[in-house]
């Protein structure tokens, strides 16, 4: 059983579930050190302080909040503790709401949650009742001395804990300018439609491969040989000028059929079916 990196237990209403939170993404890319071009060499990164030049010990090392030049209000891990209202151990569900109202920008990083000790029957009865009802979870936490915004809900037998940012985090699109749907015309429209359902498909996350970190380990282990790397032809970067539009959308949906026609060879529309954004 992987290691839990916070206990503590969910509630709402006056029922109590004690939990554990797991790790639910691993990054995968490769890591680099920092290196002295002359004799490579790794570079040691060290605490120094500004007034003594000196380095300073991670023992010694308090928390200061600047709030003007140069002056700062120390925090200690008591004050931390304290401001946390003996809330750093729960997980405090605040209301229930529809799954499919959440917008997806709000959603930042998953974590599983398990059952802790004594609670396997109650960590079952929650995820079928928030399966049935089709809803989440809006929750506080504190995690790493600060407190998050969370979601939880369920992705097939698991109950998953995802941080979620403040409304006040989300850039307001006010100031940005996007274009109107007034002088689309229908032709292109329907065109463009043709071409997504003839690019259609069913999510099957595993055939979406990270072909950059493929290629950056070709390089490594090239280069760790001695030999040169077979990597595949660059491709040309994309221009940004601007096209006929018709005229792109018919070459790639004669493309996409095999036909050097100007219409695309029919195909079989499926119904569509409406997804939540997890399916459980």
């Amino acid at each position: 059983m992987p290691r839990a990196i916070w206990k503590g237990s969910i509630s709402f209403g006056l029922v109590t579930i004690p939990v554990e939170l797991h790790t639910a993404v691993r990054d995968h890319r490769p890591k680099f050190r920092m290196l002295h071009a002359r004799d490579k060499s790794p570079v040691r990164y060290e605490r120094v302080c500004q007034r003594e030049g000196k380095p300073v010990a991670w023992e010694e090392l308090v928390k200061g909040y600047e709030y003007e030049k140069g002056r700062f209000v120390v925090l200690t891990k008591e004050d931390l503790k304290t401001v946390a209202l003996n809330k750093d151990k729960s997980i405090d569900i605040l209301d229930f709401v529809k799954s499919e109202e959440i917008d997806d920008r709000f959603f930042e990083t998953p974590y599983y949650l398990t059952p802790d000790k004594g609670g396997q029957h109650a960590y079952a009865l929650l995820r079928e009742a928030l399966k049935d009802s089709r809803r989440t979870g809006i929750a506080k936490i504190i995690i790493r001395e600060a407190q998050h915004l969370a979601a939880v809900e369920v992705i097939g037998d698991a109950i998953v804990l995802t941080l979620l940012r403040y409304a006040d985090e989300l850039v307001d699109t006010a100031p940005l300018a996007f274009p109107s749907p007034e002088k689309v015309r229908k032709a292109e429209l329907d065109m463009a439609k043709m071409l997504i359902e003839n690019l259609a498909g069913e999510w099957e996350p595993s055939k979406y491969t990270d072909e950059y970190r493929e290629n950056l380990m070709k390089l490594i282990k090239a280069r760790m040989k001695g030999e040169k790397p077979r990597l595949p032809a660059a491709e040309p970067a994309p221009q940004g000028e601007v096209v006929d539009l018709m005229e792109r959308l018919r070459q790639s949906l004669a493309a996409k059929s095999g036909t050097t026609g100007r219409k695309p060879a029919p195909k079989t529309r499926r119904t569509p079916h409406k997804k939540t954004r997890h399916a459980a």
